[in-house]
């Protein structure tokens, strides 16, 4: 079995198969500390994960304390957790400002501002300096992957997912664009990697997707797309991260996240983005009432999506990752995928990585 250090990141011809499959998969998990049986420990040494996501809050026993209780245990869990992966593992939270933070000032965390707050006081110079103050304490605390900003345009003020908890910048595209690339910038001087989030906008929305399907057929508008084209264009853009919101316009079957339509066609193919594609959490009502598991993961793949999310929070399933590899060896021996397919993804990945080491 290939072995490798956090000098040297291979490639995907240098992986097995069972390597590949794992690096496409970011889980949650329960717990504060980690021992040799943990079950994440056995999913990042047997089953080769390629990232996990860390919450304070755990959402199916509503308690907190789930992964997060102060600064030097979160360091010792993250710390823990690379130290179990033989390819550097992405360590992930949603640490966005305001009121979406895992890291919160009751743990002995910073403070931090929204989205929101950022965008009203229009001074991208202080978005930058707390765009790295905010990385510096995701950093710190031993993560490498922060999944923000949030680029969604602030366009339905009844959407309590996104307008309502002050994670638009603004309304207009121009703005969210110049507060976001200034977020960005502030992340990547602190050497944090970000994911625009959510792709193609959910700011028109009502619904919330974590609790079923948003349907934004009558209200998404084309210039949601604006923020996305200018931090391309620019050079700032890690990961975008897709989200479940349904348009009849752009496919009639399927939402965003499982779209070939709007993931390798209007992201690869118009947008011309060829860095790394990641699913919002793939356990949201707006999937799992819709879809069965296994069908989501067929979907994903095929749809063009990198990295599948499975948070573990709405819900828990021990066997995810055990699961996906066989989902993904039956479409392969069916053809329903290729290798080429999957070692693209899996470079894609790899070459991510290159830059946390």
């Amino acid at each position: 079995m290939p072995s490798f250090t956090s000098s040297r990141i291979p490639k995907a011809g240098d992986l097995t198969l069972e390597q590949k499959l794992g690096q496409l998969l970011l889980l949650g998990f329960h717990g504060t500390r980690i021992t040799d049986d943990h079950p994440v420990v056995t999913d990042i040494r047997d089953h080769y994960i390629g990232g996990v996501i860390l919450y304070d809050y755990d959402t199916m026993r509503k308690s907190h304390g789930r992964n997060i209780v102060s600064p030097e245990q979160v360091k010792r869990l993250n710390t823990g957790l690379a130290s179990c992966s033989e390819i550097p593992l992405l360590i992930s939270i949603d640490q966005e400002g305001g009121t979406v933070n895992r890291l919160k000032p009751e743990y002995g965390f910073p403070a931090t501002m929204s989205h929101k707050e950022l965008g009203e006081k229009n001074d991208p110079a202080l978005t930058l300096q707390h765009g790295r103050e905010i990385a510096e304490t995701v950093r710190t605390s031993g993560h490498n992957v922060n999944f923000a900003p949030c680029v969604d345009l602030g366009i339905n003020k009844k959407n309590k997912a996104i307008f309502g908890r002050d994670r638009c910048f603004s309304d207009d595209p121009e703005v969210v664009a110049l507060h976001a690339a200034a977020y960005i910038q502030g992340h990547r001087e602190a050497g944090v990697l970000t994911a625009l989030k959510h792709f193609p906008g959910h700011g028109s929305a009502l619904d919330d997707t974590h609790l079923g399907m948003a349907d934004v057929t009558k209200s998404w508008r084309e210039y949601e797309l604006w923020p996305y084209e200018r931090i391309l264009e620019a050079g700032l853009c890690d990961m975008i991260m897709t989200t479940h919101v349904f348009n009849r316009n752009l496919d009639i079957t399927y939402p965003a996240t499982l779209s070939a339509n709007m993931i390798t066609g209007m992201l690869r193919e118009r947008l011309g983005f060829e860095g790394v594609v990641i699913s919002d959490d793939l356990q949201m009502k707006a999937i799992t009432s819709h879809f069965g598991q296994e069908a989501a993961m067929e979907r994903a793949l095929m749809a063009g999506v990198d990295i599948l999310v499975f948070g573990n929070n709405l819900e828990f399933d021990p066997g995810i990752s055990a699961r996906f590899v066989r989902v993904v060896k039956n479409m392969l021996d069916h053809g329903v995928i290729t290798m080429g397919r999957i070692n693209a993804s899996v470079e894609r990945i790899l070459d991510l990585k290159k830059r946390l080491v």
